[in-house]
């Protein structure tokens, strides 16, 4: 569970609070007057939610693959043959 502190906690206690991310993996939203401002999190989860970013780039920027529909796929097969026959008879 991701604790909430005030950012006068944070000044009062930061060589806890980094303690307790580096070597619990605590994590921490930091809050000014109920208000998010920013989060502590271990560098390691940091680096895995960097490369879980750029996959998600990757799928978002891959060219997608779609299935025609039966009609589609049956319609593209006849003009293939239709055009392979006329080949053939020149």
């Amino acid at each position: 569970m991701i604790e909430r502190v005030t950012t006068l906690d944070l000044r009062l206690h930061l060589g806890d609070l980094l303690n307790r991310v580096a070597f619990r993996h605590d994590e921490f939203i930091i809050e000014r007057r109920g208000k998010p401002l920013a989060a502590m999190i271990p560098v390691e989860k940091l680096h895995q939610l960097e490369g879980l970013g750029r996959l998600q780039l990757v799928y978002a920027l891959a060219p997608k693959r779609t299935t025609p529909s039966q009609e589609n796929a049956d319609s593209l097969a006849n003009l293939a043959n239709h055009r392979s026959r006329k080949q053939k008879t020149r």
